[in-house]
This record gives C-alpha cells, structure tokens and sequence, in this order.
C-alpha cells in the first residue's frame, strides 16, 4: 500500500480521512530543507486529475494550488493531493518521519513511476483515500518519466494575486446613465 499524505479531514465532507485534522498538524516552522521537500512535491507524477477549485481550508486564501486541488499524486511508494505542498509550504505542516527519510534518500529527485510495480499498491490505496470507483492500474503500461514540474512558486503566485488586483478600476461599479435629449 502506498503512504498517504495530506489526506486530511477538512479537506473531505467526510471525516475520519486517513490523516486526521490538518489543524493538529500545522507547525510554526517547517524543516531545514522545507523547499525542498516542497519542490520534490510538486514533481509528483498526477494519477487522477480532478477539476475543481478549492481554497486553503486554514486562511480561506486562494493559492497556487487552488485549480485541481484535490488530484492524486504520486512517486510510486507515496500518494498525496496536489495541494498537499501548499500546507507544507505555508503552514508547515508534519510531514512523516518515513516520507522525509524516502525522498532525502532519493536526493530530492522524482523517481519513474514503474508501472508493473505500481499496480497493486494502486489497487488497494485507492478506495482508502474514497477513491474505490477508480479504474485498476495497468501493469502493461509504460515506464512514466518525471517531467519538469509546470507549477509556479508560491512567491510568483502571490505577485501575480497582487498585480491583479492593484489593475482593478476602483470606485463604483454601476452602469453610467445615458444623457437625456
């Protein structure tokens, strides 16, 4: 079976997900190489994309993972939501002794996804996480190369939050009136 990340309760409609509530979780700090485990993150291989929109469940702010938010990830022996990165990254949440040793074994590099050793751990993972509907992995198919990851940093994401909102018109929003004749 594969180990679950950022599977927390506020996240779901239902409780009892696998982690528990993010708030026992959130820390002041994160670790040494944070950005790091961040960056391993968002390399992650997308399983299952998922179009929705969501925001963080703590400040109530929109963040760079707010499209898709709830998309499975994966290196193979890990599986989190996509947006799990962001509460690493902005709230510093735990993150399990095991997964941290796992990727600073790795040198912070995502590993291919082998699907003929994927496929089990797919299998039994995915109705754990509310997921019992998805369709089985293939053993057959292909090796999956990690691919450079398209997602911007948290820092380019909160610029581009403020630019958009320093260009708004400001003042009334209401329809001028047409001048009499």
């Amino acid at each position: 079976m594969l180990g679950l990340l950022g599977f927390y309760d506020e996240l779901e409609s239902l409780p009892g997900r696998p982690n528990g509530s993010i708030h026992d979780v959130i820390r002041p700090a994160g670790e040494p190489d944070e950005a790091d485990l961040v960056a391993y993150l968002d390399a992650g291989h997308v399983l299952i994309d998922v179009m929705e929109a969501g925001r963080d469940v703590v400040s109530g702010s929109a963040h760079r993972h707010s499209l898709g938010c709830s998309s499975l990830v994966t290196d193979g022996a890990w599986l989190w939501r996509q947006d799990f990165p962001h509460y690493v990254e902005a709230h510093h949440v735990l993150v399990p002794t095991a997964f941290m040793e796992h990727v600073r074994g790795l040198n912070y590099q995502m590993p291919a996804l082998i699907s003929a050793e994927f496929a089990s751990h797919y299998d039994e993972t995915m109705p754990l996480v509310g997921w019992a509907s998805a369709v089985p992995w293939r053993s057959s198919m292909a090796v999956l190369e990690p691919q450079p990851p398209a997602v911007t940093s948290k820092a380019e994401f909160d610029a581009a939050m403020l630019a958009q909102e320093r260009s708004r018109p400001h003042g009334k929003w209401t329809k001028p009136r047409k001048p009499r004749v």
